[in-house]
């Protein structure tokens, strides 16, 4: 396999390398159109497409540029150079027209250096960046005076392809900036798999014309079509390699892991064309992945989850057809809906080698965000997804994601933050580590940096966040919790639920129900007594979390009504349709009264030390009024009282003295009468549990004694301030119903004799 990936990158590199002024396509020699679909019609591969462009330099070497010009549609682009050993100081920038429109986006700046770290790499480069479709492209490079750029600057344009015949053809056409001189291919590279980055001397030269055709005449400028999201579904737990290694390959074993295999998207499946990278898989020399490495592939994050598939295209071809890779150089690369996708074959549930991390790919895997996060955090979905891989892969081999790892340098290299090592130095690492903890690269950005502990700790567990929300089926009282005995036990938890196994309910620190790691809730039935409920997740990974305890009483004894709903009149305005009257009652409860419930004939809710209220009745209709006591935990008790307001108009008593009648539409029934003779009386006979006496007030009214079956009861002065008709001014209530009579008798107060009587209200 050496020579035939030899042999295809010159061809590769010869085509495009040094054209100055040149617009290239590039494809295989020979190779067939896109497709979609194989004979057996499961997915086949998708062909890509490039082309490529070199950028004028400046007269000092210190910056370069590539006009702003047309070209043909193309969602990916990189900046590359002839030395894969170089790297590109100040800044790389470039720009896009959206393909069919005049609509330029703002400058877009490049990672000037990938820093992946592939044996035998063709050219150097910086990271790919997905721009959508496009079909124009201004590119400026500015070494900032301090260096001279990198020889053979050209701009990588990929057109990753749709599974439909593109615009791209496979043939080149000169670009209207100046000749092309002849092209001088760089050494290729020998196909061994290294982890100090450096190129190998080149063993052969088999330079090859790319082949021409004639460009389509009416080339389609339009957005090429993007294929249907593919299935991620893939079963739990270790399996056969996605991508079986060929024989000659000393394959390493795929150990069980510890935490489940989450769903990921095969090659075949993304649409990888194998014939760009015809070399078998490596593997890491020792056969055990020590450590994850976080990427972001430092592109737009406008692609939709249908692109996800044309974006891993994209930089697989970047990859391997621009820079002379062997392979997508990421493990697994996941888009920002949360899809995973198999990156370098060789098997997802192997220790295979890619090429991601300069100086570390011999010890670690590599998962790559699809997007960048310098400002912007990638997706809860992603993050999950990324958490998953992570605690999958590293279960594999017994490591824990929260944990650190002792990592041996490949090669002398500097992080982002300053730190330096020496070739085979020793370096101490978190398990799950950002690419810059380990090179000289803002990857995976600063905001996705910042969310690395979060996933190490989604990835580890244990379940982080949990928090029990409510105990419903139950009244509460300050802390404690009341029930009958059935419960729903709510719970949250910021743990994505992909990474939790389950949900434990705990009564007395024992489990009495579970739910499955998606839930929020779950019913639980508690035996009478005093109890301590609490949550326990337990993580994928077997670590455990458990809520404080809270207080439940579980009881059955209903409330009791110790004095039962009594009835009686009160003093106030009397009108035919509104009596007023006082309702009395008391309930109590044996571990929690929550509250008094007037149900009819209204509605109204008292609290648990209320004892009385106010209301008004119908006169001469009889009315029950029902009231229902509720303990906290739901227990309920029942009482009523019936009664009927009945008004005897003054025309029914027995009178003695002067007594004169009064007309107003004031009065009850239109009439009253009216009396200033002292000793003149009026008497009642009624049988009832409850009177009140009704009179007309006024600044000038007088005094009148109450006699209630024969005894003198009280004195009352009718006078008032302001005038106020239908006046209950005095009630008596008894315990039960029985006959009795009212007198009252005209006091004949000097200066204000005059009482005025309404009549009587009695209840039966």
């Amino acid at each position: 396999m050496r020579t035939s990936r030899h042999v295809w990158r010159t061809a590769a590199v010869a085509a495009a390398v040094g054209l100055s002024g040149a617009l290239l396509l590039q494809g295989l020699p020979g190779q067939p159109e896109d497709t979609t679909t194989s004979g057996d019609g499961k997915p086949g591969p998708v062909t890509s497409r490039a082309e490529t462009s070199a950028l004028r330099v400046s007269e000092d070497g210190t910056t370069a540029a590539l006009a702003q010009r047309d070209t043909r549609p193309f969602s990916m682009l990189g900046v590359t150079w002839a030395d894969p050993s170089a790297r590109v100081g100040g800044t790389v920038e470039v720009r896009t027209r959206r393909a069919g429109t005049r609509t330029w986006s703002a400058w877009l700046r490049l990672d000037g250096d990938s820093g992946q770290g592939e044996g035998g790499a063709l050219r150097g480069g910086t990271e790919p960046a997905w721009v959508g479709p496009s079909d124009g492209v201004e590119v400026r490079v500015d070494g900032k005076g301090t260096a001279r750029l990198p020889e053979g600057l050209r701009l990588d344009m990929v057109d990753p392809g749709s599974g439909e015949v593109t615009a791209l053809e496979p043939a080149a056409y000169v670009a209207e900036d100046g000749p092309t001189p002849t092209a001088t291919p760089p050494g290729p590279g020998t196909g061994e798999e290294t982890d100090d980055g450096a190129p190998p001397q080149p063993d052969e030269t088999v330079p090859q014309e790319p082949t021409h055709e004639p460009p389509a005449a009416s080339p389609d400028t339009s957005a090429p079509a993007v294929p249907e999201q593919p299935s991620t579904t893939a079963p739990a737990g270790p399996s056969a390699p996605a991508t079986s290694p060929a024989p000659s390959v000393s394959v390493p074993p795929a150990p069980p892991s510890s935490a489940p295999r989450p769903p990921v998207t095969a090659r075949a499946d993304w649409g990888a064309d194998e014939s760009i990278s015809p070399e078998e898989p490596g593997y890491l020399p020792g056969g055990r992945i020590k450590a994850v490495v976080i990427h972001h592939t430092a592109e737009s994050n406008e692609y939709t989850c249908a692109q996800g598939p044309a974006v891993v295209r994209g930089i697989y071809a970047y990859h391997v057809k621009q820079l002379g890779w062997k392979d997508l150089g990421y493990n697994f690369l996941v888009d920002k809906c949360g899809t995973v996708y198999e990156g370098r074959k060789g098997g997802v549930d192997r220790p295979v080698m890619g090429a991601h991390a300069y100086g570390f790919n011999a010890e670690t895997t590599g998962i790559s965000v699809l997007g960048t996060y310098t400002s912007t955090a990638p997706s809860q979905a992603a993050l999950t997804s990324v958490a998953r891989i992570a605690a999958w892969k590293l279960g594999q081999y017994g490591v824990d994601p929260t944990g650190s790892a002792v990592l041996t340098a490949g090669d002398s290299g500097r992080s982002y933050t300053g730190r330096t090592w020496a070739k085979g130095a020793r370096l101490t690492l978190p398990v799950i580590h950002g690419h810059r903890d380990g090179y000289n690269t803002q990857c995976p950005g600063d905001a996705f940096q910042n969310r690395l502990a979060t996933v190490r700790s989604w990835a580890g567990g244990p379940v982080s966040g949990l928090t029990l929300k409510s105990v419903t089926g139950a009244g509460a009282s300050g802390t404690t919790h009341y029930t009958k005995g059935a419960v729903t036990v709510s719970w949250s938890a910021t743990t994505p639920a992909a990474l939790v196994s389950r949900y434990e309910i705990l009564v007395g620190g024992k489990v009495t129900a579970t739910a499955a790691g998606t839930a929020t809730s779950a019913k639980a039935t508690l035996p009478v007594g005093t109890h301590g409920v609490a949550v326990r997740a337990v993580h994928q990974s077997g670590r455990t979390a458990t809520t404080p305890a809270v207080t439940v009483v579980a009881e059955t004894t209903a409330p009791l009504f110790t004095t039962k709903p009594k009835l009686s009149l009160r003093t106030g305005t009397v009108n035919t349709t509104a009596v007023p009257v006082t309702l009395n009652w008391k309930a109590t409860d044996g571990v929690a009264l929550k509250e008094v419930r007037l149900t009819a004939p209204v509605a109204k809710t008292y609290g648990p030390t209320v004892t009385g209220a106010s209301h008004t009745a119908r006169s001469g209709i009889a009315t029950t009024w029902t009231m229902r006591a509720y303990d906290r935990a739901g227990n309920t008790a029942t009482s009523s009282v019936a009664g009927t307001p009945v008004i005897l108009q003054e025309t029914s008593a027995t009178r003695s003295g002067k007594w004169t009648v009064k007309s107003s539409g004031n009065y009850l029934g239109g009439k009253s009468y009216t009396s200033s003779t002292k000793g003149a009386a009026l008497t009642w006979t009624f049988t009832g549990r409850a009177v009140a006496w009704t009179v007309s007030r006024a600044a000038t009214s007088g005094q009148a004694h109450i006699y209630v079956d024969g005894k003198k009861v009280t004195t009352v002065d009718l006078k008032s301030s302001s005038v106020k008709y239908r006046q209950a001014i005095w009630t008596k209530t008894w315990s039960a119903s029985a006959k009795h009579t009212v007198k009252i008798v005209v006091v004949g107060t000097k200066g204000r004799p005059a009482v005025t009587t309404d009549g009587l209200v009695h209840l039966k």
